[in-house]
């Protein structure tokens, strides 16, 4: 029986780090007043009957901490790129040049950091919600594998193990929030 719950914990550990994982892209999309090509991650085009992202429609470069380069491809479809940013909700406001966008980043104010701090306390909140269920399914196989005649101290070791995934996990989202909270409130 302990053979086949190794394998679970390894899932569950798995699961956990895709909590992880999802938390960094999504804190990747946050503007912190520095260029970076991943905040434009969550943004679509309709190019070619379909959402596309701008990745896939030009190449994008960061010259400098305050800019960022949208080489479009398609001359057909920079005015949809413009328009798809300008509607983003990213407070960016691109300047054509042919098929070039530039996407000039202006100085974030005190009450725009504060809002995006506690955004990304509402994102770390999220994966932490994530990997107490991935906890709590593993907790459930545990009892299932209990009652299907696990012994009373293999239970506690596995139940140790779980929980130890779980506060390393925590533990790690608290560090990604830290660590952006403060790039966030850096001036």
């Amino acid at each position: 029986m302990s053979e086949e719950l190794e394998i679970d914990v390894d899932a569950l550990e798995k699961r956990m780090e895709g909590a992880l994982n999802a938390l960094r892209q999504e804190f990747a999309s946050l503007r912190t007043g520095r260029a970076s090509a991943g905040m434009l991650d969550p943004v679509t085009v309709e190019a070619y009957g379909s959402p596309t992202p701008i990745n896939q429609l030009g190449t994008i470069t960061v010259p400098e901490p305050r800019m960022v380069l949208i080489n479009v491809w398609d001359k057909s479809l920079v005015n949809a790129v413009d328009k798809a940013i300008r509607s983003s909700g990213l407070g960016i406001n691109p300047q054509m040049d042919g098929t070039i966008l530039r996407l000039p980043i202006p100085e974030l104010n005190e009450e725009r950091r504060r809002e995006l701090a506690r955004v990304a306390g509402q994102y770390a909140e999220n994966a932490r919600i994530a990997v107490r269920n991935v906890r709590r399914d593993g907790m459930d196989q545990l009892k299932k594998a209990k009652s299907a005649g696990m012994g009373e101290d293999d239970h506690k070791i596995w139940s140790e193990e779980v929980q130890e995934l779980t506060n390393s996990a925590i533990g790690k989202i608290d560090a990604a929030l830290e660590t952006k909270q403060e790039e966030i409130m850096q001036i």
